[in-house]
């Protein structure tokens, strides 16, 4: 039996609903599915032919971004852990910055549980960095390495949260935060983040 492709309409449709929820949210975290419907130019009964629920359609939107994040750590391959636990500090937070409310929601307790099973390839990026840093003595020891990562994350859902990204040296104060985490000490961090300007980091520093 062939599986027929959805009509052009409809996947139009769906992709008009995520992106108003994205902008929606962006301005209104508690907007509720008439809102969002009415931004997105259909009615509730359209939207709810594609989402049974909000909870469905921030689901949705959690394994979307899930998607790029994970994309992000895949393509982070410094031969250095420092480095490249900075780097991916760096370009989650661009990103998560770009939807902040949407990632805060997806963090949130109500979402936490799908947030972590869609985030799970980016999980065991975190994880073997922690470890390779261990071994090559960059990061700390006195901590098992999935403590370590459980404390990155803890740190990032905290600062993706409750830091506002438009404020100058907010990417700073990530980056800085989760290489403390690990075990460098703020001039260690400084030193790195200047022989590697590429990487965010300069301008809360000076």
């Amino acid at each position: 039996m062939t599986t027929r492709a959805p009509r052009r309409d409809a996947v139009e449709n769906r992709a008009g609903i995520l992106d108003a929820a994205r902008q929606t949210l962006a301005n209104h975290p508690h907007a509720s599915v008439d809102v969002i419907a009415r931004s997105a130019g259909l009615s509730r009964r359209t939207l709810y032919g594609h989402f049974e629920d909000r909870d469905a359609l921030i689901r949705e939107l959690i394994a979307n971004g899930a998607q790029r994040f994970n994309a992000i750590a895949a393509s982070v391959d410094d031969a250095d852990a420092r480095i490249a636990l900075a780097r991916l500090a760096s370009r989650l937070w661009q990103e998560a910055a770009h939807v902040q409310v949407a990632a805060a929601l997806a963090l949130d307790e109500a979402h936490v549980a799908d947030t972590a099973e869609a985030l799970a390839p980016l999980r065991r990026t975190v994880a073997a960095l922690v470890r390779r840093g261990q071994e090559d003595g960059s990061f700390r020891t006195d901590l098992a390495a999935p403590t370590v990562g459980r404390l990155i994350e803890e740190m990032a859902r905290t600062v993706v949260s409750r830091t506002d990204a438009a404020t100058t040296g907010a990417e700073n104060l990530a980056v800085r935060s989760v290489l403390s985490i690990a075990g460098l000490s703020w001039r260690e961090a400084d030193d790195l983040l200047a022989a590697h300007p590429e990487i965010a980091g300069r301008e809360a520093a000076e």
